[in-house]
């Protein structure tokens, strides 16, 4: 199937074009059709697996062909998100795809200074993604209004609870129009997101792609026995023997994070952390070095990371492990993106190993063990 197929109108197709999408993915495939008949849904789906794009081409369809007919721009759709670094992805992605369109955008977060921001939304904009943080700071200050909303998306769910803004979901939903259509993404449904799905949609059709298993069968996985303190000579051993131009290291926690990077700079191996300690600027600035060549490793935390979408990116390193077995699925399916070869390892002392035996049961594959470097 071709974009030209799910009915995509010209300028879009020609950014699509431009930005060489020869054909849609799965969730594409699926979600666009029933997104440009105003339905609402549930997306259930891995990141990685084009779901920005299969909300953002039907939202930028729906708005460009409907006539603006007020000079004054309101708010018609709203993106909302978890994270700063997905937010700029997202709107890096609609520009991307409304390049050709007469739609304005911007994006909204936190741990910056909201002139820049406030003085792009009282130009107007159609398109706005935001953080749930500063857009109720927005909200109070009566800078925003969402009482012209059309079209909802509410991104990764699941972090949105992790991350404890669950309630503050729950605060703006009042605020949005009854009369919407809503698209809820989510990579997993625990309870508490499935009730929150119930509250929010009216008649949603459910689409599901991507399952655990799909995503861990593209990417090769090795696992190292070794003990904490033994860490980091074998981290500095593989990084070594690889060639590989990016790379991923995972730290449970952001002192870890900045501890691994001393002790790789100390060796000679250029890399940057990146978490939510950090500043805004230094993050952004981060992920364009790493997203560049420029910087070759970035030592993540599981917040920090879900900004981080790069083609090419050819291994993901567990330094630790995480609380939950599902972030595994998370964290190594930022490799082998886009048809390309992935490879994930994953580093096990002996407390953590009750942790590789829920990966392996969710994800129904066993771990290939490799012995560690005398």
């Amino acid at each position: 199937m071709t974009f030209k197929e799910l009915n995509i109108s010209e300028p879009i197709l020609k950014a699509l074009v431009n930005k060489k999408y020869v054909s849609p993915t799965s969730i594409q495939e699926r979600v666009i059709p029933i997104a440009l008949n105003g339905r609402d849904l549930v997306g259930i789906a891995q990141t990685g697996t084009g779901k920005t794009a299969a909300f953002a081409i039907p939202i930028i369809q729906q708005l460009s062909l409907k006539e603006i007919k007020n000079k004054r721009r309101e708010i018609k759709a709203l993106i909302l998100t978890p994270t700063r670094e997905l937010a700029i992805q997202i709107d890096e992605c609609f520009s991307d795809y409304a390049r050709y369109t007469n739609l304005h955008h911007t994006v909204i977060f936190g741990g910056v200074n909201q002139k820049t921001q406030v003085e792009k939304l009282k130009q107007g904009v159609d398109i706005l993604i935001a953080t749930p943080g500063r857009l109720l700071d927005l909200i109070s200050q009566n800078i925003i209004s969402l009482a012209c909303i059309q079209h909802f998306v509410l991104d990764e769910a699941d972090r949105m609870l992790d991350m404890g803004f669950i309630h503050d979901i729950r605060k703006l939903l009042p605020m949005l129009p009854k009369k919407r259509q809503t698209l809820f993404f989510s990579a997993t449904m625990p309870a508490a997101i499935a009730s929150l799905s119930k509250s929010m949609l009216y008649n949603p059709v459910r689409v599901e792609v991507a399952p655990v298993s799909s995503v861990v069968d593209t990417i090769e996985q090795s696992l190292y026995f070794v003990e904490k303190p033994q860490k980091s000579k074998l981290l500095i051993d593989v990084l070594g023997k690889e060639d590989e131009t990016a790379v991923l290291v995972f730290s449970r926690t952001k002192h870890g994070a900045d501890k691994i990077a001393r002790i790789l700079n100390k060796q000679g191996i250029g890399c940057e952390a990146i978490h939510g300690n950090k500043t805004q600027g230094a993050r952004q600035r981060t992920l364009a070095n790493f997203k560049s060549g420029k910087t070759r490793v970035i030592i993540a935390t599981d917040i920090a990371a879900r900004g981080i979408d790069i083609a090419n990116l050819g291994l993901v390193i567990n330094y630790d492990l995480p609380d939950v077995a599902e972030t595994y699925v998370h964290r190594i399916g930022r490799t082998g993106r886009a048809g390309n070869s992935g490879r994930a390892l994953t580093f096990c002392s002996q407390e953590e190993y009750t942790m590789v035996k829920d990966i392996q049961k969710l994800t129904g594959k066993k771990l290939n063990t490799t012995l560690v470097p005398a």
